[in-house]
């Protein structure tokens, strides 16, 4: 089954970084946030990648095509020109980098790879800037007991603000930090039959989370998989520090 990463958007909101490079280049450790995004998909066994590309794509294009490079010693014969490599960080990853747009929507980039999905019944499709302790292979059983067209994986937030409830004279009730809120968001970590691809358009205006999404819940064909674990975005300068900060003090819970 293939993995579709979204990876075209501009990232506005992490412009300390996204000016230089696309979000999902923006590094936890010495390794991008997608690399550990894919790590996460391959730890249960799904290594084909298909990453739709847009805002500064050709930085990823040349992350992957100088991968073994990257990680690998190698000797170079000057006089030659010729490389010796050695064994480096080996990894099985079969990844497809394809162009969809700079200005194109997530729902529209889908279909533009769709002929990158061979003849697979589904495909998964995630974010490229959000991490979690998610268990793949759980998600997808439930996605096909629930016999929905589509899936998305949901997860209770934080409040970023204390709460507190008082009595009508102001006295306080109780003092909650940070309590969970009661709403679910969708957090990514999609599977989508085939069946999907036909509520998309390749027209740069198809937003995923409008109405493919909208019409597939209507239709009663949208389940969620209530993850409950931790996850976490990267869509701010504050959660690029966290996330590092977790990964520096040996707390990357989603490897």
């Amino acid at each position: 089954m293939k993995v579709l990463i979204m990876c075209g958007g501009k990232g506005t909101r992490l412009r300390e970084e996204t000016a230089v490079k696309p979000k999902p280049m923006v590094e936890i450790g010495d390794r991008p946030v997608l690399w550990h995004i894919m790590s996460i998909y391959a730890k249960y066994g799904f290594t084909e990648f298909i990453l739709p590309l847009g805002y500064k794509g050709e930085v990823i294009k040349q992350y992957f095509h100088d991968y073994a490079m990257r990680n690998a010693d190698f000797t170079v014969d000057l006089a030659t020109g010729a490389i010796t490599s050695y064994p480096g960080d080996h990894i099985d990853w079969k990844v497809t980098l394809a162009d969809t747009g700079q200005e194109t929507l997530k729902g529209a980039r889908i279909k533009r790879v769709e002929r990158y999905l061979g003849d697979d019944p589904q495909f998964m499709v995630t974010y490229g800037d959000g991490v979690a302790d998610i268990d793949i292979a759980k998600l997808l059983a439930f996605h096909n007991a629930q016999k929905t067209i589509g899936t998305f994986t949901g997860v209770r937030m934080p409040s970023r603000f204390g709460a507190v409830s008082t009595d009508a004279n102001g006295k306080i009730l109780s003092w909650e930090e940070k309590p969970m809120l009661n709403e679910y968001i969708n957090c990514g970590f999609f599977v989508f039959e085939r069946a999907f691809l036909s509520y998309l358009s390749a027209d740069a205006s198809c937003d995923l989370e409008k109405e493919p999404l909208t019409r597939l819940a209507k239709e009663g064909q949208l389940s969620m998989y209530q993850h409950p674990g931790q996850w976490q975005c990267m869509d701010t300068l504050r959660d690029s520090i966290f996330l590092n900060d977790l990964w520096n003090q040996g707390k990357a819970f989603w490897l």
